[in-house]
């Protein structure tokens, strides 16, 4: 299912979604398969827990319809009574048993990694705002807010709808691609919640608590995202866009908020080169 067509639904589910927006939206009936690691191996458990469930279903029905057709009552056929039958009921708990451990093993070595937030080469703190998000590049001491830039004539339908509909932002949350980035999310009022399917992250954001989550995004790119908390009336207008440069774009980036943020002394070196350390951070 693609980002499109989830945040319709959600917006649908919270009341908020014009009609206009449902019908526009792209219809999808399956997970995404993502950019990251993570959201690559959730796909992967779904699809296999997908066709187990597919298998068991067509075994099921297949021995209903059978039993049906070849021993209805109509051809004489009288009911078998398994009652207290030790076979029986040893094989229809242990091959339950034995389908739940087959699925267990990959979505606990999922979940395990989804937690581990260790040797992350960058740090990014953020803050769910009604109705905004703020993003700190916490060793660099560089942060902005995040705001919706949606015109008012679009969300009152004075005029026609962006293709990017309530999910534009007038300062993207900038990555660099394929490094560890660990982000530390909270809140400064409500319960907020980041997510960005196409990550397979959604990590809620709490007063007073700071949730970790992580993501290795492969592919540079615009990706979009919502919140997915009912955080209030502006909850539908709150959206992410994160934009994904390349390593050396993204370092190119990072030197130019440096200079702007902290002049140039911060940004560059006695030779006017910019300062690995300060750009890979953990290489």
């Amino acid at each position: 299912m693609s980002v499109q067509a989830l945040r319709t639904g959600a917006l649908a589910v919270a009341g908020l979604a014009p009609a206009s927006a449902i019908a526009e939206s792209e219809w999808g009936v399956n997970l995404p398969y993502g950019v990251t690691p993570i959201s690559q191996s959730i796909y992967d458990i779904h699809m296999v827990v997908f066709w187990i469930c597919v298998a068991i279903g067509v075994g099921v029905f297949l021995a209903m319809f059978w039993s049906i057709f070849a021993y209805r009552k109509s051809k004489g056929a009288k009911a078998a009574h398994f009652h207290e039958n030790t076979t029986v009921e040893v094989i229809w708990t242990v091959v339950p048993l034995l389908i739940l451990i087959g699925m267990a093993v990959p979505a606990t070595q999922t979940l395990v990694k989804m937690y581990d937030t260790s040797d992350a080469e960058l740090d990014v703190k953020i803050t769910g705002y009604q109705w905004r998000w703020r993003y700190e590049y916490i060793e660099e001491e560089i942060d902005f807010f995040s705001n919706p830039t949606t015109p008012t004539a679009q969300r009152t339908g004075a005029s026609e709808k962006g293709p990017n509909y309530l999910m534009e932002v007038d300062n993207h949350l900038v990555l660099p691609a394929n490094r560890k980035v660990r982000f530390l999310i909270t809140a400064n009022d409500v319960i907020h919640s980041w997510w960005v399917n196409d990550f397979g992250v959604k990590q809620d954001a709490i007063p007073g608590f700071v949730n970790e989550a992580w993501a290795i995004v492969k592919e540079p790119g615009i990706y979009r995202g919502l919140c997915a908390e009912l955080c209030g009336q502006g909850h539908a207008f709150m959206p992410i866009v994160v934009e994904v440069l390349p390593e050396d774009e993204y370092d190119e980036w990072m030197a130019e908020q440096i200079r702007e943020t902290h002049g140039d002394s911060a940004a560059e070196g006695d030779d006017g080169e910019v300062p690995v350390a300060t750009l890979n951070q953990g290489n």
